[in-house]
């Protein structure tokens, strides 16, 4: 990566200029900045799908913004058409929401990727409810603390996953009902006895690979495995066997398949907001970098050690 100066210029129709604030930093970018991505970058491209910032310019055929609005960029466009790494930035006008009440800057910049992808397979898709068992791996991540939140303010059990006990102690402090520690106890065995030899109804993984059929394993009859990520290198099966004995669903999602939808979005933004009001939805920032040291807030993410979301900040 490196740092560029271009003309911003003015918001054309359906855009709006925003002055960046804080960037919240996700996997998704490491992945499409690396070419492993969703869909293949066409140089020069962007980076940034979210952000902290203030309303500079209103384009045509916009309504609901105002200069010096305070907003936050949600992650709605391609990466190929926009992008929020940068301390001026053209977005469109559909990925900003005015910013929630009481949640500062850094916050900000940490809510929408990870509480909006919780949202959409917990609740949207999964039907989450009181007394279900959800089994979140990798759950150290941002995405994986705002499920393990969700499910508790849905009254479910969320049971987190890790393969070491190094985060297991902030996991559980984080609300995790639950913590399997993968290197040292069998995920199966955990999940029954947790449940009561129901299983879980359930899965969230972002890492997919062979452990999917270690999850089928692990599902009650009629459960639901949502794969939103591909951190295994391995392939994924489908785990034909126990799909069949317990009429499993396997279903790939991203947020992408809901968020230009505005019916939904607006249930997402507003069960979003009210866990935010409540204090039952907190995002968890592990640790801030300044902008020109954007570059070394990719090695730490990519280094997997962090607990939360990784947050730059943006001088002005």
């Amino acid at each position: 990566m490196q740092f560029d100066d271009l003309p911003v210029g003015d918001p054309q129709r359906g855009e709006l200029r925003v002055r960046i604030e804080a960037i919240g930093l996700n996997r998704a970018e490491a992945m499409f900045r690396s070419g492993a991505y969703l869909e293949t970058p066409r140089l020069p491209a962007r980076l940034g799908y979210e952000a902290s910032a203030t309303v500079e310019a209103v384009g045509e055929g916009v309504d609901g913004f105002a200069p010096g609005d305070a907003v936050s960029v949600i992650p709605a466009f391609s990466m190929n058409d926009y992008g929020v790494y940068a301390d001026t930035a053209i977005v469109p006008a559909y990925s900003v929401v005015q910013r929630p009440a009481g949640v500062s800057v850094i916050e900000s910049a940490a809510v929408w990727m990870a509480y909006l992808t919780a949202w959409g397979a917990l609740v949207d898709i999964g039907r989450l409810g009181r007394g279900d068992a959800v089994i979140i791996p990798a759950a150290s991540s941002s995405v994986g603390l705002a499920a393990i939140q969700m499910a508790n303010c849905v009254g479910a059990i969320p049971i987190a996953t890790t393969r070491t006990r190094a985060k297991a102690a902030a996991l559980q402090e984080a609300g995790a009902a639950h913590v399997v520690v993968t290197s040292e106890r069998d995920l199966v065995a955990e999940v029954a006895h947790v449940t009561g030899g129901k299983g879980a109804r359930l899965a969230f993984d972002p890492v997919g690979g062979p452990q999917v059929e270690t999850l089928a394993q692990a599902m009650s009859r009629d459960g639901v495995i949502v794969v939103y990520g591909a951190l295994a290198t391995a392939p994924t099966p489908f785990p034909v066997i126990a799909a069949m004995q317990k009429a499993l669903t396997l279903r790939g999602y991203t947020l992408f398949e809901f968020i230009r939808d505005r019916e939904r979005l607006a249930r997402a933004s507003a069960f979003i907001e009210d866990g935010l009001a409540g204090g039952g939805l907190k995002p968890i920032v592990a640790k801030t970098f300044p902008l020109d040291a954007i570059v070394q807030a990719h090695v730490y993410m990519e280094s997997n050690e962090q607990f939360g979301k990784i947050v730059v900040t943006v001088p002005h």
